[in-house]
């Protein structure tokens, strides 16, 4: 179908161009119509063409390495889709589906070479879209990207809470309960053993002050290891919430796949019956 001047103007790359370079454009550049749920393209396919929507609207996904579908896009009006592939020539990393009734302009490589002579400027703006996608793919990563929790945690350590928790660690362990009993049990018998030498004679009132010092310092430091242990719990449970919420999505995505399987049996069991029914009129 050939392409009009004002279905151009309608897309915001195109609407810089004056009125001879939009005409040119124009002829070169061609309109596909897609039904609802058919596919525009999917992974695999060599790049020949990008589009650019110029009604309805698209979904752009890629499958993950558990082949769950990854919704990358959803395009719509003036939005484009599949110009990495175009633009490098290598086939499609994502496939292309209408969700509803849409009207896409088909475009080439040779296309965005004669617009980017007539148009340079239109070379920013393009960039603009394309970096938008790639920080859109990003985000992406991101959030699907799975990490422990416990690495999440550490990066976010500071060096109090590292020894905070390395004293909490040391004062509950053995070593230190053994360590501690040996040296009270020295500091005592060496006080008893030097009588009236004693530079802390019984009842050890230096010894009770040191442990006193001690007990002070130790329970705060043990509580910021408690609160610490507060904090990689909540983490631990967000990134759980982020799991479950990413598998009901995917459920989500499969029960709705499984509804338009439904609908488009359906729609083949239509066609069938009215073939069945023209058959028997004939007769």
């Amino acid at each position: 179908m050939p392409c009009e001047v004002q279905m151009l103007r309608r897309v915001p790359l195109f609407a810089l161009l004056d009125d001879d370079e939009a005409a040119l454009l124009a002829k070169q550049v061609t309109i596909t119509k897609f039904d609802a749920r058919q596919r525009i393209y999917k992974i695999g396919e060599p790049g020949k063409f990008a589009y650019v929507a110029l009604s309805g609207r698209v979904r752009v996904s890629t499958k993950d390495q558990d082949g769950q579908e990854v919704i990358v896009d959803e395009p719509s009006t003036g939005e484009f889709f599949g110009f990495a592939s175009m633009l490098d020539m290598t086939p499609h990393q994502t496939d292309a589906t209408a969700l509803e009734e849409t009207t896409a302009l088909e475009v080439s490589r040779d296309n965005i070479e004669e617009l980017l002579k007539q148009k340079p400027h239109a070379g920013m703006d393009m960039l603009t879209v394309l970096g938008r996608q790639y920080h859109n793919s990003q985000a992406l990563v991101r959030t699907r990207s799975v990490r422990s929790p416990n690495e999440v945690i550490e990066d976010k350590e500071t060096i109090g809470e590292k020894i905070a928790d390395s004293v909490a660690s040391f004062g509950g362990s053995w070593t230190f309960i053994i360590t501690f009993a040996v040296i009270m049990i020295v500091y005592a018998t060496a006080n008893v053993l030097l009588d009236k030498k004693a530079w802390d004679p019984y009842p050890f009132i230096l010894l009770n002050l040191f442990l006193s010092m001690l007990a002070a310092l130790q329970a705060p430091v043990i509580m910021m290891s408690q609160n610490r242990q507060d904090k990689k719990d909540r983490v631990r449970s967000e990134m759980d919430f982020e799991v479950n919420r990413r598998a009901e999505l995917e459920v989500r995505g499969v029960l709705q796949r499984l509804s338009q399987q439904d609908e488009r049996i359906g729609d083949l069991e239509e066609l069938v019956r009215r073939d069945i029914n023209a058959g028997s009129a004939k007769k």
